[in-house]
């Protein structure tokens, strides 16, 4: 049976693949060894949808699994508002939209697709600021940028070495037990 690439590591993927060996090495530990305080802020955030108590509209499903038999990939969803054709990622805080958080909404998209689900608006929901930020469903040649992206992940070879980027690892949430830099990260 083939692997399933989980939605939510496609943007650590692009961040740096070593911080999923990483996550799964310390998934079962305790998190206030690694998680900073914007992951805590995330996770308190996150916790309407985990627990599916953040809306009671019968046309509003959170936190549905999701999965892609065409791409491998698997995960869950924030919110889809079905009335609005709306899919929505929830994000406590967004200073900048990456590429890696596009591909997530993407991935999401597509799972639900082929699902069977209508989806025609895409969007993210910045929680501190109470701000919807569409993004646009994507094009023939994002599709294209996507499925290459995604073979680059199947195709990925643990053992390449590692690119250490300082200024991506002071920001790293797995830094401080990295063995691949010294750099000191900026959660102190």
């Amino acid at each position: 049976m083939e692997n399933y690439i989980a939605i939510s590591t496609l943007n650590d993927f692009i961040f740096c693949p070593y911080s999923i060996y990483l996550h799964n090495v310390y998934i079962e530990s305790d998190e206030s060894m690694y998680h900073a305080t914007p992951q805590m802020q995330g996770k308190i955030a996150h916790k309407g949808i985990d627990q599916k108590t953040y809306s009671s509209k019968k046309d509003d499903i959170t936190s549905l699994p999701v999965f892609s038999e065409k791409y491998g990939l698997i995960g869950k969803i924030d919110l889809l508002k079905q009335k609005e054709h709306l899919l929505i990622e929830r994000k406590y805080q967004l200073k900048r939209i990456f590429q890696g958080q596009i591909y997530q909404l993407w991935a999401q998209y597509f799972c639900l697709t082929e699902m069977g689900y209508e989806v025609q608006k895409l969007s993210f929901y910045e929680i501190s600021t109470n701000k919807m930020i569409p993004v646009e469903l994507p094009t023939e040649t994002q599709i294209e940028e996507f499925e290459n992206f995604i073979k680059t992940f199947k195709n990925y070879d643990p053992a390449s070495p590692i690119t250490v980027n300082p200024s991506k690892c002071k920001h790293c949430i797995y830094n401080n037990l990295c063995d691949k830099t010294e750099v000191p990260n900026v959660y102190g």
